[in-house]
């Protein structure tokens, strides 16, 4: 999504600032550095991220009388980096697509850096600190389930992450008065849920690949406990 500079305060710039950099500050804190000493890990890591920047490329802007400035939709990725990589790295890489891409592509050139921290709270925060949350939910209260962790985590949480980036957006634009709630949903919301399905099935497929051919690549999955013989 983007965030329109031109219409946003000085208080809610500030806000977003404060916000993201908080949740910056934990991930650096929170995130396994240690794991990276392995060219291996660090290798898919890298692998990773640049393969959801090209995801991220691959956009729909919408644009009109009302929607001035326009807004982009695209698949997130966001989940299947959670669950590989932890809600910390997953914050990371994130934030690195969503900067590289704002100061290479963006339509508002340096004027949308102000409004970056937005960009990164809606399009990566909300996401993965959903995927994270239900991840942790599932493997707490469910059963150490191939299935459940494949259908619930990814599929599920893949589908959820993505609808919440769109409530998200609408709710901030309208809020802010970016943009008119009516125009949101109009021109933005039912394509953004449209989105929903795809983002769950190809994370799902992904996770699926992964999970049985590559599981060390998967730091939230444990073969010995999803894969148990009973």
């Amino acid at each position: 999504m983007i965030v329109n500079p031109e219409n946003f305060s000085t208080f809610w710039l500030f806000l977003g600032a404060v916000a993201y950099g908080w949740v910056l500050v934990q991930a650096v804190r929170g995130a396994q550095w240690w794991r990276l000493r392995d060219p291996a890990d660090l290798n898919v890591l890298l692998a990773a991220t640049v393969g959801v920047m090209m995801i991220w490329l691959l956009n729909a802007n919408f644009a009109d009388d009302h929607l001035h400035f326009g807004l982009s939709l695209h698949l997130l990725g966001a989940t299947l980096l959670t669950l590989m990589f932890g809600w910390a790295f997953a914050v990371l890489a994130l934030g690195l697509i969503l900067l590289l891409l704002t100061l290479v592509g963006s339509p508002s050139g340096s004027a949308a850096l102000w409004t970056l921290p937005w960009d990164a709270l809606l399009s990566t925060v909300v996401p993965v600190a959903l995927s994270y949350r239900l991840f942790r939910f599932v493997d707490r209260r469910l059963p150490n389930n191939f299935f459940i962790y494949i259908f619930v985590c990814a599929f599920f949480g893949a589908a959820a992450a993505m609808g919440s980036v769109i409530l998200a957006t609408t709710l901030v634009h309208a809020v802010s008065g970016t943009y008119g709630f009516d125009s949101l949903a109009y021109n933005y919301l039912p394509y953004g849920f449209l989105l929903m399905l795809p983002e769950a099935f190809h994370t799902g497929l992904l996770m699926t690949i992964f999970v049985v051919y590559r599981p060390q690549w998967v730091s939230t999955f444990d073969d010995a406990r999803y894969l148990r013989k009973r």
